[in-house]
């Protein structure tokens, strides 16, 4: 099923949704932004240059991966490596090296791998801030029970929509000074009605492209009154103006609770950050984890899609890893730049390759090498 571009008033997303497995996502672009942006029709022909993000620990490898499918499906991308090793600022700040920053905001498109998240005093989520930079406002990560690899649940088909640049994750934390006690600090959770009207427009207006019938907020406002309260009620008001798609709403905790009892009556789920980070790897871990979990990240002026798994240290450069969650990420990526039929292509022989059972690396149940699956999954792309 393919939907042609269009534009919505108010939130102009330009929508290229094609969906035969995972191709929950949009490309958004902004009414101010136009003249940074290829028109729908020739982002595939002229805009042929993509960043690419190795990562860290195992990235490099399933990067490789990736990287050899596409050459053999003669995908007509020219990738731009880059490295997002954090440079050191005079604030003693880690930031991201200026060449990624600038090669992402020409290509407007990336796909990265798993990137170490630093702890401590004067470093931050190289991830959040990739997110930050570039206002990928909207995570997508579309959740399907994949045949051939068996769970405990089968027949799951969820989508989690998360708020991708506020909540708990604004990064406005502090240590809070008082010669009263010590050890004391403090977080701020912003929400602001802009940006939950942004995303609960978007959860609406992707469960109505792709013929999904319930959005369901998640949020606490019975206990963050305030803040989950006005996230809510956004919700409710977007919802209003949907009549063909029915909205429900439930706290956290019990929809959670729901999920391992039955996946299967959950839809679009739409929430906060913190909350869309616990529950969209919930719904991983239901299909099997993020080792074939596909994600992209979406703003008005570039998409960013990644695999959201580990950097994986014990297993790296000893080609056992996985490459199915990247390479799925960026069959969302090919379609985001109207590459239908190479989209295809690639996620059929990937799907095909995990259902047939007889080349899979470790964590998928077999005992192949990662060049061994890569290998696999291209000899069905020649023979296709």
């Amino acid at each position: 099923m393919l939907y042609n571009g269009e534009v919505i008033f108010g939130v102009n997303f330009v929508y290229t949704t094609h969906i035969p497995f995972f191709g929950h996502f949009f490309r958004c672009l902004s009414p101010n932004n136009f003249h940074n942006c290829r028109s729908l029709a020739n982002f595939s022909t002229k805009c042929t240059r993509v960043t690419l993000i190795p990562g860290d620990g195992i990235g490099p490898e399933i990067s490789s991966s990736v990287q050899t499918i596409f050459k053999v499906a003669e995908v007509p991308i020219e990738w731009e490596v880059v490295d997002v090793t954090p440079v050191k600022g005079r604030d003693g700040t880690w930031k991201i090296p200026s060449k990624c920053i600038e090669s992402i905001r020409q290509t407007k498109i990336g796909l990265k791998g798993p990137l170490a998240t630093p702890v401590g005093k004067g470093h931050r989520s190289l991830n959040l801030a990739v997110r930050k930079e570039f206002n990928l406002f909207a995570n997508v990560r579309p959740c399907r029970s994949i045949e051939g690899f068996t769970t405990l649940y089968d027949k799951v088909d969820i989508v989690t929509i998360r708020e991708n640049t506020e909540g708990e994750y604004s990064g406005i934390e502090h240590e809070v000074l008082t010669s009263i006690i010590d050890g004391v600090v403090q977080s701020i959770k912003l929400i602001t009605k802009e940006a939950s009207y942004r995303i609960a427009k978007f959860a609406f207006e992707f469960a109505r492209k792709n013929n999904r019938k319930t959005v369901t907020a998640v949020h606490k406002a019975n206990i963050m009154r305030m803040s989950d309260g006005l996230f809510l009620r956004t919700c409710r008001e977007v919802g209003e103006q949907y009549d063909g798609i029915k909205f429900h709403e439930a706290y956290l905790d019990t929809v959670c609770l729901n999920l391992v009892q039955d996946p299967t009556q959950f839809d679009v789920l739409v929430m906060p950050n913190l909350y869309g980070d616990i529950v969209s790897d919930l719904c991983a871990g239901l299909i099997g984890g993020l080792g074939v979990t596909p994600s992209g990240n979406i703003g008005n002026e570039a998409a960013i899609f990644e695999s959201v798994h580990g950097t994986a240290p014990d297993i790296a450069g000893q080609d056992k890893a996985n490459p199915t969650a990247l390479l799925l990420s960026s069959v969302m990526m090919l379609r985001h730049m109207n590459m239908h039929d190479k989209a295809s292509l690639i996620e059929r022989s990937c799907l095909d390759t995990i259902r047939e059972g007889k080349v899979l690396t470790a964590d998928l149940g077999g005992t192949a090498k990662c060049s061994e699956f890569t290998d696999e999954i291209c000899a069905k792309i020649r023979n296709a």
